[in-house]
């Protein structure tokens, strides 16, 4: 059976875009499936009694002679975006993957400085290659900054008032659904879906009741538990946050109107409208961080362009074209071969 969270994804577009992989911190340069066979094959201790084993050095987990302390683990989490933080706090269950997935590759690591891959001709050019491009981007960010008073409120209102006609909130509906689950109308189970029909006729009688209370009958009737319990109330969402199947449904429907079952893979959808916000003006305060970040992108950006402009002018460049294309001509025959 879907959890009722997989229903309300299969409703509505996702809020926020999904959410990726633990990253470079914890997952970088190891492929997946090697990783997890590593993970499942080895014997891996990852318990309270570790640390206490251990006498409080603040070890949490180990495998074979390679341990995982509190502070490497603080590490990582900080390396990680507000968004993964909050999803480990969320999960404990996502947390020890984490710390699982970071044994591995410390077994990794071992393994291949026991096999002196570390001292391999081809490892050793593409590590100068990569720390030569940190030292530069380094370098750019650091002479590229702004002033830390930049910008300046006068920048701010300028932004603003240049840009109002586009910063605009767009029109939101508070939305309630009831959810009936059917089969699909082409599935071969036809006794279930003559089920949920008469589930779905009982509920629109229910609805059309005098002094009928939608939520109440949410409460009660729709299979998407999670709305469910809150009166089948999904909260505020743009046009852009509905479904193409919906959205011409919701926008059409007055504020406390009640629309007609919509059909989707999943079952039927019966929404209410219970609010409309017409779309509005954003004020300074509410978009003062954003242009914020915006102005300091730019201008970081065009100085960074500045200071190389000024770096080759001081340095300028002399490039043999003729043997340049020798040495194009060259590869394109080796391709060619």
């Amino acid at each position: 059976m879907k959890s009722s969270h997989k229903r309300l994804a299969c409703f509505l577009f996702p809020r926020l875009p999904k959410g990726r992989p633990l990253r470079s911190a914890l997952r970088a340069g190891a492929s997946r499936a090697a990783i997890s066979a590593l993970c499942a094959a080895s014997a891996f201790s990852f318990s309270p009694s570790v640390l206490a084993a251990d006498g409080g050095s603040g070890i949490i987990a180990r495998v074979s002679d390679t341990d995982v302390r509190i502070d490497d683990i603080r590490s990582s989490l900080e390396s990680l975006d507000p968004r993964e933080q909050a999803a480990l706090a969320a999960n404990p269950a996502l947390l020890s993957q984490a710390v699982r997935s970071l044994l591995a590759r410390r077994v990794v690591l071992a393994e291949a400085v026991a096999q002196k891959w570390d001292k391999n001709p081809a490892f050793t050019a593409q590590l100068e290659k990569l720390r030569e491009n940190a030292l530069i981007e380094s370098y750019l960010q650091s002479v590229s900054q702004p002033p830390a008073d930049f910008p300046s409120e006068a920048d701010l209102h300028t932004v603003y008032e240049a840009n109002r006609a586009a910063l605009v909130a767009p029109r939101q509906f508070r939305i309630a659904q009831i959810f009936v689950a059917a089969p699909a109308p082409s599935a071969a189970d036809t006794a279930a879906l003559e089920k949920a029909k008469a589930r779905l006729d009982s509920v629109k009688q229910q609805l059309v009741r005098s002094g009928s209370d939608f939520a109440t009958i949410a409460r009660s009737e729709s299979d998407e538990k999670q709305s469910a319990a809150n009166g089948g109330e999904l909260g505020w969402l743009t046009d852009a946050q509905l479904r193409p199947e919906i959205r011409d449904t919701v926008t059409a429907l007055a504020s406390g109107a009640v629309s007609q079952p919509v059909r989707l893979a999943d079952g039927w959808h019966i929404l209410k409208a219970l609010e409309i916000r017409d779309a509005r003006p954003l004020t300074l305060d509410e978009v003062r961080v954003q242009l914020s970040q915006r102005l300091r992108a730019e201008r970081l950006q065009a100085n960074r362009q500045a200071y190389l402009a000024k770096l080759l002018e001081e340095n300028p460049m002399t490039i043999n074209e003729l043997a340049l294309s020798r040495v194009l001509a060259g590869e394109k025959l080796k391709a060619e071969n």
